[in-house]
Formats: structure tokens, C-alpha cells, sequence
């Protein structure tokens, strides 16, 4: 699998890249597959494609603190990240992998890849609801796809010294809840793993066992898709 390990200047172009890559996999006319890695500059809020902002999100807040509120074109809830929060993706080939046109293998693969992954650093870590990776019953990852013809992008968070307050203070109480977050508020459900950036890059990159390096990115479609999209208020706000 190759491997990209970049993040942006900005917080629309690193939202950007993730699609660029898939749209770019479909394009290629190859069942290529890509391990992506990227960690904001700053806090960010992130909502999913089909999110109610004023349901998910502080929105007064975030203005206030100065952080960016950007929709992505993955589906799921809204998150936080920033700075201690390691994002990842993978572009996966249905060729390759054709199981996966089903979205409960889809979230089996790629967690249960992960969590391989992350055995010998965090053997207690486990996948609950549908998408989400916990330790000791607490959420400390966060996933969402989005489904194309020929690949499927799959994405999320990886906490590990995230400054938790920031997800009360941005986000609203989630509209919906997995069964074993048992009503919990924000600052009883998440937590941060006991892993250092170093050891949880290199975990993750063994996992996917991406081991080629790509210097190339999808620049245009990066700068068109920020353009047209992601800097756009009537997208972001649009529900």
C-alpha cells in the first residue's frame, strides 16, 4: 500500500486531500490503494456530509475560540480535532478487496485492521457501535466512508494527548448514540490513548503495511475541490 504522510497549510485543503485521493484512485484506472496520515495545525470541528450543524455544534463556541467549522463528504457525526489527534485514511480498492462493497465489512476490515495494529501499544482497545474504537469503554476513535464505483474511503480520528475539554465545548450532545455510550456527556465518553505520536504513526503505518512512500498528491483537484466546495459557506451551512 503507498503511503502520504502530509498535512496542508490549510484546514479545507486537508479536508479536500482525503476526497481528492479517492477521486483520484477511480481516475487512475488501477485497483491502487493509499494509507493517508495528517494531524491539524489547530483545533477544527468537522461535520459529517449530512449533519445538521445547529444540531451537532456549538457554533457560538467555536467562533468565540476561533476554530474553524468545515463539512466533510463522508457521512457520520460531527468531531473535534486538532493538534493531538492523529487523522487517518484509506482508500481501499473494491478489485482487491470486493468484499468490502458491504459497510459491515467495510467497518470490520478497516477497525479490525487498526486494532491489530494497536494490540501491543493498547491491548485492551475494541471496537463498539458501529464505527467507533474505545478503550476501557471510553471512545478514543471516530470513522466515517464514503463509497465510490471502483474504491471506498474510509477515515477517522485517533486520539492521544488531545485536549478533551475541547469536544464539550464545541460540540452539542450527539443526536445519535451508540448503545454503550449509555447517555454519557462528552466528557465521560472520550479519552485519549496512552500512545505517543512517534509509536502511533508507526503502528498504524505497520498495520496497513504502507510501506511505499508517494511524493505525489492531487494537487488540482485539491485546489478545485477547495474552491468549489470546502471554502464555500452555502456547503458548510447548506443543512
Amino acid at each position: 500500500m503507498n503511503l502520504l504522510e502530509l498535512t496542508l497549510p490549510s484546514p479545507e485543503e486537508n479536508i479536500a486531500l482525503d476526497e481528492a485521493l479517492l477521486d483520484e484512485a477511480g481516475s487512475a484506472g488501477s485497483a491502487s490503494e493509499m494509507l493517508r496520515l495528517w494531524e491539524p495545525a489547530a483545533p477544527l470541528v468537522v461535520i459529517g456530509r449530512s449533519s445538521r450543524l445547529a444540531d451537532e455544534v456549538s457554533v457560538a463556541q467555536c467562533q468565540a475560540r476561533g476554530v474553524p467549522i468545515l463539512r466533510r463528504s463522508s457521512g457520520g457525526a460531527a468531531i473535534v480535532t486538532g493538534p493531538g489527534c492523529l487523522m487517518y485514511a484509506v482508500v481501499l480498492s473494491y478489485e482487491l478487496r470486493p468484499e468490502l462493497h458491504s459497510l459491515d465489512r467495510a467497518h470490520e476490515f478497516v477497525l479490525g485492521t487498526l486494532l491489530n495494529g494497536l494490540h501491543h501499544l493498547a491491548p485492551t482497545a475494541e471496537r463498539r457501535g458501529t464505527s467507533d474504537l474505545a478503550i476501557d469503554g471510553r471512545k478514543f476513535s471516530g470513522n466515517s466512508l464514503r463509497c465510490k464505483r471502483t474504491h471506498v474511503l474510509y477515515h477517522g480520528t485517533l486520539l492521544y494527548e488531545f485536549p478533551l475539554e475541547l469536544i464539550p465545548a464545541c460540540l452539542l450532545s450527539a443526536p445519535r448514540q451508540p448503545k454503550y455510550r449509555e447517555g454519557r456527556e462528552h466528557a465521560e465518553f472520550v479519552a485519549n490513548l496512552p500512545i505517543n505520536n512517534s509509536d502511533l504513526r508507526e503502528a498504524v503505518i505497520a498495520a496497513w503495511r504502507a510501506h511505499r512512500t508517494v511524493p505525489d498528491w492531487p494537487q488540482a483537484r485539491v485546489e478545485r475541490l477547495v474552491n468549489e466546495r470546502y471554502s464555500q459557506h452555502s456547503w458548510t451551512h447548506q443543512f
